[in-house]
C-alpha cells in the first residue's frame, strides 16, 4: 500500500517544481560550474564591504588560510575558489545568484522585466510592489526569452522567488522545458 501512495505522489508532482529550490544555498548547488564561475567572477567585483568580507571568509575557509592571505589573492583567483565552494552560506549564495543575473545574465533580466512591463533601472526594479505577478503574465514574459535555455530561465525565476516570494509566488508554476 505504501508503494501505491509513493507512486501516486511521484506521478502527480508538477514537472516545473522538480528543480525548484527553497533556499539560495540549495539553488547555488544546482548551478553548472560555468554558471558558478560567472556568478563568482561578477561578485568579486562588488566593492561593498560586507560582500568583500564574505568572499574573503569563504576563500580563507575553503583554502584553510588566514583571511589576510585570502585578501591578497587576485580577484580572479578568489572567484575561482568561491565558484568551487558547494555551501557558501545562505547570504553569500543569495548574493552570488543576484550577481549572476545583474552581471552576465542582465540582458535576459532586462528582456523579462520589459516583457512584464515592470519599471526598472538597468535591471533593478524601481517599485516595491507586493502584488503577485499573474501566472499568465509570467508565461508570456518567459516566452519572450526564446533564446534562453529553460534551465537559465528556471534559475532566474527561482532567484526572483527567493528574493520576494510574495510578488513572485506564481513563478514556480511556470511550465518550462527540461
Amino acid at each position: 500500500m505504501a508503494s501505491g501512495l509513493y507512486a501516486s505522489r511521484v506521478m502527480t508532482s508538477a514537472p516545473s517544481n522538480d528543480l525548484w529550490q527553497t533556499t539560495s544555498n540549495r539553488l547555488w548547488k544546482t548551478l553548472t560550474p560555468e554558471d558558478r564561475n560567472l556568478a563568482a567572477a561578477e561578485l568579486v567585483k562588488d566593492p561593498t564591504p560586507l560582500v568583500k568580507a564574505s568572499v574573503i571568509a569563504v576563500v580563507a575557509d575553503a583554502r584553510k588560510m588566514r583571511a589576510i592571505a585570502a585578501r591578497k589573492l587576485p580577484p580572479e583567483v578568489q572567484a575561482r575558489i568561491v565558484a568551487t565552494v558547494r555551501d557558501p552560506g545562505e547570504i553569500l549564495a543569495s548574493s552570488l545568484l543576484v550577481a549572476l543575473h545583474l552581471g552576465p545574465r542582465k540582458p535576459m533580466l532586462i528582456a523579462f522585466l520589459d516583457a512584464l512591463g515592470l519599471p526598472h533601472e538597468d535591471g533593478v526594479l524601481k517599485d516595491e510592489a507586493t502584488d503577485p505577478i499573474a501566472l499568465d503574465d509570467l508565461k508570456k514574459a518567459c516566452a519572450a526569452l526564446g533564446s534562453e535555455s529553460p534551465a537559465a530561465i528556471r534559475v532566474y525565476l527561482n532567484t526572483l522567488w527567493l528574493q520576494d516570494s510574495a510578488r513572485w509566488a506564481n513563478a514556480k508554476d511556470v511550465p518550462l522545458g527540461a
